[in-house]
């Protein structure tokens, strides 16, 4: 099932994602890496291409479909023939069998006693194992002769069985294809976790290099205005204070630029294990990688009541609680259709060795048919505990389906909203950096024609500073809602084409229909249900009244 990940992330990447490969600073190449310990760099679409490939969450995912693949064979083995070859040897020790001496009936024999005449008959000692005594001629004058049981004896036998009827094994085996389908759908739903979860943490990598920068820069500005100060006091212009308040403005914001570049390291690092990246000891305390790329913006036109239907149509989650309810359905058939009759047929042949002679040629050979039939008549209830529970089952199940539904329109509303507050954020800032960024050199220029003071640059620093770090973190959280919101109205990725050899042919029916309109077992729901559900709200209200 690996093969088919290279293709798929080349269309989520490319023609779902619709994220244009950014270059980065430093001439650096998207699929290169630095010169300096040959760090892996990625861009968005390369770090997506590796975690299909690398991370365990869907690895394991995809395993869980292989796990119930395997449960669809098991339980249908129960509907087909079944072949059974058996075999047993014995061998007992003569001594156990009582061995006897066979004389002649002849006149002129000689018994070992010294007897002449008729034949004597010398009786072993008892055995444990009964022995088998044949006559070998008719009744006569003469005394009888036996024939010792041989002390070797073996059997073979081939029996096929078969299934005719019962009311157990086609429910479960049509409610092992529901849990094949509820694996597929999880692996669609990890798959789109996954890919929200790297742009997220992609541009919190970008956001945090950004936030570096901007710090850098700002203490590289309050350095420059220390270093000018200290200039002014030993040339007389400036008092002692001026020096102290750049050195305190240098040194507060010295912890801003140490957490921004510890933040930036710390994502790294989460990067790497999303996408399955092993620790390097000899990378040292290097970062496990770089990536390559911008902050975009590019805004987007949303209707939030058709990206709702869209969500309920096109989320796997509500797909895969569809199958939930639909395999839970085939197990209260299973558990009723205990109560009918199973019948089961038996045939085959068997070889059994003669009870005198272990030669394979003189053996007994036939066949063998049998069918069997069984029903149940008193249970004192056993079947009927085992239908109440399958049934509540079921119920609880619906009720989970219905509340999922609730939940996707949680989740996109919720997306909605966040991408309005983010795309108002930067709209505000966009200006306000422009401002800030003018109100800074006018107060350094105040301060060289000697019109102004040192606090109103260090606070135009302040808003500066504050003002641009509010813009990025807008610009993160718009991109990281936007692929929240993809995630929660299904627009992730496209499956139809790619899964075409790994998804099951119900999902390509309307058995998986999860729009508006369907109940939890996808039947379309009827008014009187709605107006039975609105009588007893109002009901329910004037009770409580």
């Amino acid at each position: 099932m690996r093969k088919f990940f290279l293709p798929l992330g080349i269309f989520v990447a490319f023609s779902i994602l619709g994220q244009p490969s950014f270059g980065g600073s430093g001439g650096r190449s998207g699929s290169g890496t630095t010169s300096a310990g040959r760090v892996p760099t990625f861009t968005l679409d390369q770090a997506i291409l590796t975690a299909l490939q690398r991370n365990p969450v869907l690895l394991n995912a995809e395993q869980e479909i292989k796990r119930t693949k395997g449960v669809i064979i098991q339980v249908r083995a129960q509907a087909l023939p079944h072949v059974t070859a058996r075999a047993n040897f014995e061998w007992t020790d003569p001594n156990l069998q009582g061995a006897r001496i066979f004389g002649t009936t002849s006149g002129t024999g000689t018994t070992p006693g010294g007897t002449t005449g008729a034949a004597s008959l010398i009786e072993s000692p008892p055995s444990q194992v009964r022995d088998v005594q044949v006559p070998l001629a008719a009744p006569s004058a003469t005394p009888a002769t036996f024939v010792e049981a041989s002390d070797v004896s073996y059997a073979i036998s081939v029996l096929g069985t078969q299934l005719i009827f019962n009311g157990t094994t086609f429910p479960q085996i049509r409610g092992t294809f529901f849990q094949r389908d509820s694996a597929y759908f999880a692996f669609r739903n990890v798959l789109d976790q996954l890919i929200a979860t790297i742009k997220t943490q992609f541009y919190q990598i970008v956001v945090n290099r950004e936030l570096v920068s901007v710090n850098e820069q700002s203490v590289h500005l309050l350095e420059a205005q220390l270093k000018d100060q200290q200039n002014r006091f030993e040339a007389g212009t400036v008092p002692r204070f001026n020096v102290l308040q750049a050195e305190v403005a240098l040194y507060n914001q010295l912890p801003l630029l140490i957490t921004a570049q510890n933040n930036l390291r710390i994502a790294k690092i989460i990067l790497a294990k999303t996408l399955g990246l092993d620790f390097q000891p000899g990378r040292g305390e290097n970062p496990p990688l770089e990536v390559v790329g911008e902050m975009p913006y590019y805004p987007r036109t949303i209707a939030l009541v058709a990206a709702i239907e869209m969500g309920k149509e096109r989320r796997p989650f509500l797909k895969q609680a569809r199958a939930n309810v639909l395999n839970q359905l085939q197990q209260v058939k299973a558990a009723t259709g205990q109560w009918l009759p199973t019948v089961t047929a038996t045939g085959g042949g068997e070889w059994v060795s003669s009870p005198t002679n272990s030669s394979w040629h003189d053996i007994s050979k036939g066949w063998i048919a049998q069918v069997q039939g069984s029903l149940p008549i008193w249970d004192s209830g056993e079947i009927a505990g085992q239908v109440i529970q399958q049934r509540a089952l079921l119920s609880e199940a619906k009720n989970t389906y219905d509340d999922d539904v609730r939940q996707v329109e949680l989740e996109i509303q919720q997306a909605y909203s966040n991408l309005q507050q983010n795309r108002e954020l930067i709209q505000s800032q966009e200006k306000n950096v422009e401002q800030a960024e003018e109100a800074l050199r006018l107060a350094k220029a105040r301060l060289d024609a000697g019109a102004g003071t040192q606090l109103d640059v260090l606070n135009a620093q302040v808003q500066l500073l504050t003002a641009q770090s509010t813009r990025l973190q807008a610009l993160f959280g718009y991109n990281s809602s936007l692929a929240e919101f993809d995630r929660a109205t299904g627009a992730q990725s496209t499956f139809s084409e790619m899964f075409a050899d790994l998804a099951p042919r119900a999902s390509r029916t309307k058995t998986y229909y999860t729009g508006s309109g369907v109940d939890a077992e996808g039947k379309p729901k009827r008014a009187e249900d709605t107006a039975v559900r609105t009588s007893t709200t109002r009901s329910r209200t004037s009770f409580s009244k």
